[in-house]
C-alpha cells in the first residue's frame, strides 16, 4: 500500500511518500513526478519518513528522471530515509546520483545553498 501526497511550501514541493512502492504501484510515483516536472517545480523534496519499502520498480522511477531533472535544472532531495531503505540506495549506488539528507531541515538548507 502506497500513499502519496504533494504540498507546496516555501517555493518547493515536498512528495511525502507513505508505506511500500514495489511494482505494483510505482507507476503512481511516476505520474506525480511526471506531473511536478509538467508544472515547472524546480525544487522537489521526497519525505521518505514513512517510506517502509521500495522495490528496484520504485528505484528505477527515480532512475529515470534523473536526466529529465538535470536538464531542467531541477533540485531533486530525497530526505528521511529509514536505515534498511537507505542501504537499498546504497547498495545500489544510488546515495551517489540522488541527493539524500537525514532530515528536512538538511534538505532546505541545500535547497537555499543553490
Amino acid at each position: 500500500m502506497l500513499s502519496i501526497n504533494k504540498e507546496e511550501e516555501k517555493g518547493h514541493l515536498i512528495i511525502r511518500l507513505e508505506g511500500e512502492v514495489d511494482a505494483s504501484n510505482s507507476v503512481e510515483l511516476d505520474e506525480v513526478i511526471q506531473e511536478v516536472l509538467n508544472d515547472g517545480i524546480k525544487d522537489i523534496l521526497v519525505d521518505a519518513y514513512k517510506l517502509q519499502y521500495i522495490s528496484s520498480a520504485g528505484l528505477g522511477v527515480f532512475m529515470s528522471y534523473l536526466e529529465d531533472f538535470k536538464e531542467n535544472n531541477v533540485l531533486f532531495i530525497i530526505y528521511g530515509l529509514n536505515e534498511r531503505v537507505m542501504n537499498v540506495f546504497h547498495i545500489l549506488g544510488l546515495d551517489q546520483l540522488i541527493t539524500i539528507t537525514s532530515t528536512k531541515e538538511e534538505a532546505e538548507k541545500l535547497l537555499h545553498e543553490a
